[in-house]
This record gives C-alpha cells, structure tokens and sequence, in this order.
C-alpha cells in the first residue's frame, strides 16, 4: 500500500520558561506555519487535536482553512473533533466549506473524544445525552446526522411560502462531493474500530487503547486494524478504506535533543483511563537509523496506510520542522513511505 506521513498537533500554549508557543494566536499561527513547512519536507499531512476549556487548540475550521490556503498539496485534517461538542448540521457547512477551499483536501477524524479538563463541558455547550444514553450514544447519534449532511441527503422540511409552493426536504449548502469518503472515526477499541468499518468510516487509531490483553500496543493496535478491515469487508463497502496510527517519533541528532527526549520511557504503559484499564503506545527515541528499525517493527505501523507524528508543538516551528524532515530523510522510508516527487516512477 502507498504509505502517507503527516504531523499531528495538540497545539498547547504556555507562557512559561522554554515555551516558542505562548499564546493562543502563537498557536493558531505556528500551526499554519508548521503545515508550510511540512509540505515543504514532503509529508502527507497537517493534523490538529481539538480540545476545549483547555489552552490547546480549538475550533477547527477557520485553522484548516488557513492551513489550505497556505499550502497546495498537503492533506489538513483533524484528529480528532469531539463530536459531544457539536452542532451535526453547522459542522456539516463548515466542513463542506473548509473542504471547498481546500480543493478536496481535508481529512476530518471525529470520535466520542478524550476525557476533558472540564465537568460536563458538553453540557455548558448545550448538548446533554437524552435519559438513558450516554456520552459514547450522544457523539454517535450526531456522527450519524453529521454524516447524513454531508452525504446531501434531505433533512429539513421546505417552506411552500419561500419555495414557490414547492414542498419536500432540503439538504445542507454547501455540498464538497467526496468529503464523506474522507470522515474518520477515532476509535479506541477494537469493538469501536468494527463500528466504525459499519457506518463506513475510515479509522484513525491512536497512541492507546482503552483496553488491554497483555499483548505489546503495537499487536493490539494490528489486531484491532484486522478487525476493522474484516468488518468493512463484511459490510459490503467499494471502497478501499484508510487506516492512520498515530506514534510519538523523536529523532535524537544533537545535544539539544538528547536534553529534551534522552531520558524518556521506550516501553508500553498501561495505566486507567476513566475508569477503564487501558494500554499506551510507547514513544519511538534514538538515533534516526535505530528508530527506521524500531519503526520498520512495529506491526500496526505495517498495517496502517498513514501514520501521523505526534510533535512537540511548544518547541516551536524551527524546532519540529528540523524534526519532521530528519523523519522524512532517514526514517519514513524504512516503512515504505516515499517522497512525494518520487512516486509513481
């Protein structure tokens, strides 16, 4: 399979010592600014996290159209928006216009989303889960109207009085023809990525799983990839889905480097997670030629088509750009990927 390379963001900001990213626009600005220069190193892709109440990136849209209108070929997307949050039929607008601009570019991953520094911060949004369901029901109810308006189909009853007399349904404006082939869903257990190949979803799996067989992440995280690809087999799809796994890659070259990442943990963690036992990826750290062999391992990375880089964001632009191209040089292509200006010949 062709393999794609991109980055994906959290976008903090600090105002503290050692900190490039102090503020929400340096965020919003550096992210479009690490986008350029990511394009320029050859990667796939330029994703961000969404998050709320917190000072990390939110509010997609407007930075992944910015994104776009910076770039040219680099896919912008999002991993992921929590769809708790969310109004399905305005999202549905905006992400039909972002993906316009883009000229078909945006990759959006969606998902039930990660636990949150707020109480109920959906609930302040407006968005309470009926009686009976759950937060996992509420985000899978809107996913499902999200994707019905991006699909065109027609949701909402016409007025005869501005219609002409003429009754029926209307779909949503704009419409981006292909953007519900391009939806994710962020899935965080092997049962989710089955649901997920169902509604027809491509998956986006992450650095844990909220579930553990005491088997390494990277097994799991396979396992769960096979049993996405069999269900989407089992439902009938056309189509070839996607597949993304994302992995912390620190390359170490300098003494700069070797300050910042020399120390950390190479090993899976398992820890609780809501409640929930669940098992952590471990962060890639070494040499560029140990991690092309470490990476080259790693049995998820082998089944996925994309595989995204968790970066450092906060070390700035300069810093992570240096970084993602020391990847793109000397060790995405022990995992197949090929540059850009290189393929097809």
């Amino acid at each position: 399979m062709e393999k794609r390379i991109g980055f994906l963001s959290f976008g903090h900001w600090q105002p503290i010592p050692g900190s490039q990213v102090r503020t929400g626009r340096d965020a919003l600005v550096q992210s479009v600014e690490l986008a350029v220069a990511a394009e320029e190193v050859g990667l796939d892709g330029a994703y961000v996290r969404v998050h709320h109440f917190a000072r990390q990136l939110a509010s997609p849209f407007p930075l992944l159209a910015a994104m776009a209108a910076r770039t040219r070929r680099i896919e912008v997307g999002t991993g992921v928006v929590d769809m708790r949050y969310e109004n399905p039929m305005y999202m549905a607008e905006e992400a039909a216009a972002t993906d316009l601009l883009s000229d078909g570019r945006l990759q959006l991953g969606v998902s039930r989303g990660s636990p949150e520094t707020a109480l109920r911060g959906s609930e302040a949004f407006g968005y309470v889960p009926p009686d009976g369901s759950t937060d996992a029901d509420l985000a899978r109810q809107k996913t499902a109207l999200f994707l019905a308006a991006v699909r065109g189909e027609r949701l909402v009853d016409a007025d005869p009085r501005m219609t002409g007399g003429m009754p029926g349904k209307l779909a949503v404006q704009p419409q981006s023809p292909g953007l519900a082939e391009r939806i994710w869903w962020g899935a965080g257990t092997r049962a989710t990525g089955e649901w997920a190949a169902r509604q027809g979803l491509n998956l986006m799996s992450s650095t844990l799983l909220s579930e553990d067989t005491g088997v390494p992440f990277d097994e799991l995280q396979a396992d769960q990839i096979a049993r996405y690809r069999a269900a989407w087999a089992e439902a009938g799809w056309e189509r070839t889905p996607r597949v993304s796994v994302s992995r912390s890659v620190l390359p170490v070259t300098s003494d700069l480097d070797r300050q910042y990442f020399g120390e950390r943990s190479g090993e899976d963690q398992v820890g609780l997670l809501e409640g929930v036992r669940a098992r952590f990826g471990k962060s890639y750290v070494g040499e560029p030629d140990q991690l092309a062999e470490e990476l080259a391992k790693d049995a998820a990375v082998r089944e996925a088509d994309t595989l995204l880089l968790t970066v450092p964001n906060m070390l700035g632009v300069e810093y992570n750009a240096r970084l993602l191209g020391t990847i793109a040089r000397h060790v995405a292509p022990a995992i197949g990927w090929v540059h850009p200006d290189q393929r097809g010949r």
